[in-house]
């Protein structure tokens, strides 16, 4: 029997319906923006940046702590979570501290740190891409120099302290702190273009993903590192750092995307919520 024009128009205002719903899924969304923001590559750039740039430079700047003394390489074993044993074959790569200083060229620390405005820059075009914002002006490449001053304070800061081995205020006080850190990271990189309120569950989702990423460090990375270095020797810890900064950038990058999503949710299910009451 043919269906009735009526009945033929309702099935093909169902078939709408469904098919909006499903491209307005949270999920769907956060798929295509994932896609568009294209995380892996963009994780994979920001890792080799971090190791080509970054990390020499937070070498020469935790070596020159002469109180603490720990280095960087002790620090990085430490922000990893990985154990002692692998944490020894770590700070086998680096140079031991208060070496770095004497070393190092006030040339080679400027080209470092010219170099290392790549990252701060790639660091911006990555939350640009998620907030479906144009690039910014050239003049405001300021920012990246100022980002990336912060950056190297806030991982010294870390660096001369033990923080996941004091009292939970103290554990407490740092999560807080990183999370400020990364809602202002993004409001600086981004220029002010979006709001506080909408870069805030950004910043707690990258925290809490840096957590999860610690626990899968112990759990995977450190028994990486103690077999790979027995396979391959000192590329096979430095091809597990690269992974771990891969891991740090799909979370920088993804944090963010998952807290655009949680601020475009949050109000509706709110709005959703305060109707069905």
């Amino acid at each position: 029997m043919p269906m009735k024009p009526s009945d033929a128009a309702d099935h093909l205002s169902l078939s709408a319906r469904l098919r909006r719903a499903i491209r307005q899924a949270p999920v769907v969304r956060g798929w295509r923006r994932n896609r568009r923001l294209e995380l892996g590559p963009r994780s994979l750039g920001f890792a080799a940046l971090a190791l080509l740039t970054l990390v020499p430079l937070l070498i020469v700047v935790s070596a020159a702590d002469p109180t603490h003394g720990r280095g960087f390489a002790q620090w990085l074993g430490d922000g990893i979570g990985v154990s002692a044993t692998s944490r020894e074959d770590i700070e086998q790569l680096f140079t031991r501290p208060g070496q770095a200083p004497r070393t190092t060229t006030a040339f080679g620390i400027a080209t470092l740190a010219a170099f290392g405005l790549s990252l701060g820059a790639a660091v911006q075009t990555g939350f640009e891409k998620v907030w479906e914002l144009s690039p910014a002006r050239w003049y405001a490449r300021w920012r990246h120099a100022l980002w990336l001053a912060v950056l190297i304070g806030y991982l010294f800061m870390s660096a001369t302290t033990t923080l996941w081995r004091q009292s939970s205020a103290v554990t407490l006080a740092a999560i807080l702190t990183a999370i400020l850190f990364v809602w202002w990271s993004q409001r600086m990189l981004l220029g002010g273009r979006v709001a506080w309120g909408a870069l805030l569950p950004g910043a707690v989702a990258t925290v809490i993903g840096l957590i999860g990423l610690r626990v899968f460090s112990l759990l995977v990375f450190s028994p990486l590192i103690a077999s790979n270095t027995v396979t391959y020797g000192p590329i096979g810890t430095v091809l597990v750092l690269q992974s771990w900064l891969v891991g740090v950038g799909m979370v920088v990058f993804g944090g963010a995307l998952v807290g655009r999503l949680l601020h475009e949710e949050l109000p509706r299910v709110a709005h959703a919520l305060k109707t069905r009451k």
